[in-house]
């Protein structure tokens, strides 16, 4: 709008004139009707005023101009905004009635306000209340209905801008970069469905169908007054409005959409709404792109390379704002994506082991580095390629092996260089006794770990993974039911998802046949012991001269986790007796490791060594 500083006297000066040609009309007395002929002169004059400084754009031009009023609707706007203003006015419409709580310019009034004027005037169809200027105050009667101008307008005119408090939580107003060449509103598309599944794509798409400037995007009021007040907001910033929501208008928002005739309005949705589910507009249904981020506008936020696969236009522009709280930090800003709903589903593994830290044959280890590059990848294979994803972007992998052979730890490594968040199911907050509770929950999951770079890991996957049986009973048929709706949400998601268990044969075939990378960990040679046994025995814990590190590598045949186990173990004995690290202390370590896993403690294992262990065991 232009400065309310343009045109206040005029204003004031036709509620002056208006209210004294209705107190001498009004009046029986001699007195006021000698005054009515140079009252009525003088209104004469203040609405010719009017009308030239509203051709001068004067500041009430602009509001004039975007709610499409009449000139005598013009003219009743400024009578009313003077009467606000000016409590001298205010007591003039008291003496009227002899009520000091009738303070407002009621319906009674109009035709001694402004000859000629009627109800009509501010009625609920005309432009001033469904621009949401005026609010009708019904107080009995029907002439003593009260014409009242919304705070928000008064303090706009007094150039405050502060949304009205009534307008739903998080309303944004959003500019164009560039005006289209060809606004939409030009060839009378004043209504547009956006339909996509991006909401900063649907955005620029709403802006450049409706051939706004600016659009305020919000999600739909929940009362009448919150409607009022987004019709009002938008006519006073002279833009389209964009209703963000996946779900039909209640009654209240359909009646202000239809009624709003002046506004441009946009419908966001990611899924195509019903026809019977619109207002009755003239609507048009356009599609905004899927909203994958391009390395451009991905270095023009961060200002670095590395582009993540599959990040959205919506995600990058939250990621924005989470930069601040990551010193700068994309990648970290990146993780923080994820919504803090999957922590009740999920327990959140930081990733700190590298490539160094696995422990793996060359060609296991290939085949991780593989997958690591698969998923880089995709963002060429599938966008600048234009290969289909089928049915999703992402990436099944299963991992299976013996417990402690290492698959946590790949998975681990896996989500640290592709610098991704990393959870792990939590079985029992995920499966639920009670039906539809189960999908319910893995519903969640899978859309809380879709906003972020997120590798969801199911560990013990042949519990949720199992293969589905012949139905028997009720039991059986929710079983399955459960199984083939994991089976659904699993191809949908774009992430990477990794199955690990100890029993592969348990899983369903439909599983396994939709797994991209498959690898079987087995418990390691005699080369990966002896890596094993060297990086667990590095770690800066005092050792004595007895170590027999070949003895170690060639008679435990046991797993990664367990090497790990008897070094940490042995290293508790030793601290506890002061001592370093000896050969007894690892030999006691393994005879506990043994112990625990049910393994028989024989003379041929442990050979020389076989009276500690026995005394460890």
């Amino acid at each position: 709008m232009s400065s309310p500083e343009a045109g206040p006297d005029l204003v004031v000066g036709l509620a002056v004139a208006a209210l004294e040609r209705a107190v001498a009309a009004v009046s029986d007395s001699e007195l006021a009707a000698a005054a009515l002929e140079p009252a009525e002169v003088a209104l004469a004059a203040a609405r010719a005023a009017l009308a030239e400084g509203l051709a001068d754009d004067i500041g009430l031009a602009d509001l004039v101009r975007q709610a499409g009023l009449s000139g005598a609707e013009a003219e009743l706007l400024a009578v009313l905004i003077g009467t606000e203003i000016d409590e001298r006015l205010q007591r003039l419409v008291v003496s009227l009635t002899d009520d000091r709580a009738r303070h407002h310019v009621e319906l009674w009034l109009l035709p001694h306000l402004l000859p000629g004027a009627t109800p009509a005037l501010a009625g609920p169809g005309s432009a001033l209340v469904r621009a949401g200027l005026v609010r009708l105050s019904p107080r009995g009667a029907f002439g003593r209905t009260a014409l009242v101008v919304p705070p928000r307008l008064l303090w706009a005119l007094c150039g405050d801008t502060q949304p009205d408090p009534s307008l739903p939580a998080g309303l944004e107003l959003v500019v164009a970069d560039v005006l289209p060449s060809v606004p939409a509103r030009l060839a009378g598309h004043d209504a547009v469905l956006v339909v996509g599944p991006d909401k900063v794509r649907r955005r620029r798409r709403a802006l450049e169908s409706l051939g706004a400037s600016g659009v305020l995007a919000t999600a739909p009021p929940t009362d009448a007054l919150g409607w009022e007040s987004l019709v009002l907001e938008a006519t006073l910033a002279d833009a389209a409005v964009l209703l963000e929501t996946s779900r039909p208008l209640d009654d209240a928002g359909r009646r202000c959409v239809e009624q709003a005739t002046h506004l441009r309005w946009g419908i966001s949705s990611a899924l195509p709404l019903g026809l019977d589910d619109l207002p009755h507009r003239p609507w048009r249904e356009v599609t905004a792109d899927e909203g994958t981020v391009t390395a451009g506008e991905w270095s023009a936020v961060t200002g670095q390379d590395g582009l993540p696969q599959g990040l959205t236009a919506e995600q990058l522009g939250r990621m924005s704002r989470a930069l601040g709280l990551t010193g700068g930090d994309a990648i970290e800003a990146y993780r923080r994506l994820t919504d803090a709903g999957i922590t009740d589903l999920a327990t959140r593994v930081v990733p700190r082991a590298g490539w160094d830290d696995l422990v793996l044959d060359t060609g296991r280890k290939q085949r991780l580095r593989d997958l690591v590059d698969r998923y880089r990848s995709a963002s060429v294979v599938y966008g600048e390629w234009g290969i289909r994803p089928s049915p999703s972007r992402g990436l099944i992998a299963l991992f299976s092996g013996a417990s402690g052979t290492g698959k946590t730890l790949s998975a681990e490594v896996v989500a640290g260089e592709l610098g991704l968040a990393m959870y792990r199911l939590d079985l029992s907050a995920v499966v639920s006794k009670y039906i539809g509770e189960t999908e319910k929950n893995l519903d969640a999951l899978f859309d809380a770990a879709s906003i972020g770079g997120t590798l969801l890991f199911f560990d013990e996957a042949d519990a949720m993974f199992g293969k589905r049986t012949e139905v028997s009973d009720a039991h059986d048929r929710y079983a399955n039911v459960g199984t083939s709706y994991l089976l659904q949400r699993l191809e949908r998601y774009d992430g990477i998802v990794v199955l690990a268990t100890n029993f592969e044969k348990n899983i369903d075939e439909a599983f396994v046949r939709r797994v991209h990378v498959r690898l079987d960990f087995q418990l390691p040679a005699e080369a990966e012991r002896r890596r094993l046994w060297e990086y667990n025995l590095a770690a800066g814990m005092p050792l004595t001269d007895d170590i027999d590190l070949d003895w170690l590598v060639r008679s435990l045949d046991v797993s990664g986790a367990s090497i790990r186990n008897i070094a940490v173990d042995a290293a508790f004995l030793a601290a506890r007796e002061g001592t370093a690290v000896s050969m007894a202390h690892l030999v006691q370590g393994a005879a506990r490791e043994m112990h625990k896993s049910s393994r028989m403690i024989t003379r041929g294992m442990f050979g020389d060594w076989f009276a500690v262990a026995t005394a460890a065991g």
